[in-house]
């Protein structure tokens, strides 16, 4: 396990063929950068999803991998070759654009979803067979002769993205597609696309500030905060071994506590932390100041007397709840380990162990879901 605090980007990228590289690329608006990203490539087949918060510059970023604003500086390539946004017509026909709201013509939905092919001169005979199987790949095709301002914001969505892939872009561009739409609508929406995406190995660029968005669709995801990319790699690597503070605070890891290495036993860093130890699947140089990251999710909760029994994770850290808070999908319990350490459990888990402020329990998580940073924060 390496020890990082710096932005990673992915090193085999070079050895893949790439459908949209940026290089050098700043948009400057006034005085300050709105973007600056030295290297960013989409892979042929893939899914990129660019993941950061409000303002980070993920729409600017949209805006020139999509050939729709001119960088200040630097250069797009598309199929390896310089393109410039002023002069990029031929080239932006091969890519298809869905954004938050459909923006569904007032006719019905097969007319909708023929749009693209009529302005690519598609002929009429043609176009029906193309539209009928991509309203029934997302299940939408029973709504043919419906008017598009009847739909649900589902179904909105789904006519949407049919439109876009009926073209077969060469580069699928996803702006906050998801956002507009209620929880099970967008779960089954997300499901349904990665499915065709992934059967299709459609080159798609998601922009999403949503993270379990990225988890279900891409391939790698690139985290963008201040404009700038800040790592860049496998979708579970950023999930899993996030490169920076920063960046492992928006990816959702909630403990971060500094320590010391103290010792090393088959492959296994034991790190000194307010007192107590953690071992992290890996290796480390001893007297090295790190960080220990721990995911809430990766964390369980135990009655100190079953503790024990109920696991062979390494670390087993005996604490006192502080806090229980409610939360999408799951209960956040913050314990008192001698460091505030987050768990993620059911509501179940909560009767059912009786937890409760001030009771104790034992925090339980494996030596391979912890990460190090290296240095103090």
């Amino acid at each position: 396990m390496a020890v990082l605090d710096s932005p990673r980007l992915d090193s085999s990228a070079a050895v893949v063929t790439p459908a949209l590289v940026l290089a050098g690329v700043r948009v400057r608006y006034g005085s300050a950068d709105a973007l600056s990203v030295e290297a960013l490539d989409v892979r042929d087949g893939e899914t990129l999803a660019v993941i950061g918060p409000n303002g980070s510059g993920k729409s600017t970023l949209l805006r020139v991998l999509g050939l729709l604003e001119r960088p200040t500086s630097g250069e797009v390539r598309f199929r390896g070759r310089p393109v410039d946004a002023g002069s990029a017509l031929a080239e932006r026909r091969q890519m298809a654009t869905v954004f938050q709201q459909p923006l569904l013509a007032d006719m019905r939905v097969r007319d909708n979803v023929a749009l693209g092919l009529a302005f690519r001169g598609v002929p009429p005979a043609a176009r029906a067979p193309r539209v009928l199987r991509w309203l029934e790949r997302f299940g939408v095709a029973a709504l043919a002769s419906r008017r598009a301002t009847t739909l649900s914001g589902g179904e909105a969505q789904r006519v949407a993205l049919a439109r876009a892939l009926v073209v077969e872009p060469t580069v699928l561009l996803l702006d906050e597609p998801f956002a507009a739409l209620d929880e099970p609508t967008r779960q089954a929406l997300v499901a349904d696309l990665g499915a065709i995406l992934r059967a299709d190995r459609v080159t798609t660029v998601l922009v999403t500030h949503d993270r379990g968005e990225a988890q279900a669709l891409a391939d790698r995801v690139a985290v963008l905060l201040d404009g700038r990319v800040h790592q860049l790699d496998d979708a579970a690597r950023v999930f899993s071994a996030p490169a920076s503070e920063p960046v492992a605070r928006f990816v959702g890891v909630e403990t971060i506590v500094a320590g010391e290495v103290v010792g090393e036993a088959g492959g296994v860093t034991i790190v000194g932390v307010a007192g107590r130890t953690i071992e992290v699947a890996g290796a480390a140089t001893r007297g090295a100041h790190v960080r220990v990251c721990i995911r809430p999710e990766d964390v369980t909760l135990a009655q100190p007397a079953e503790h024990a029994a109920r696991s062979s994770a390494r670390n087993h850290l005996a604490g006192t709840i502080t806090t229980i808070t409610p939360a999408a999908g799951h209960v956040r319990i913050v314990v008192d380990c001698g460091f505030p350490l987050v768990a993620a459990v059911t509501s179940r888990s909560v009767t059912e162990l009786g937890l409760r402020p001030g009771a104790r329990v034992v925090a339980i998580f494996k030596a391979s879901a912890a990460h190090l940073l290296s240095g103090r924060p």
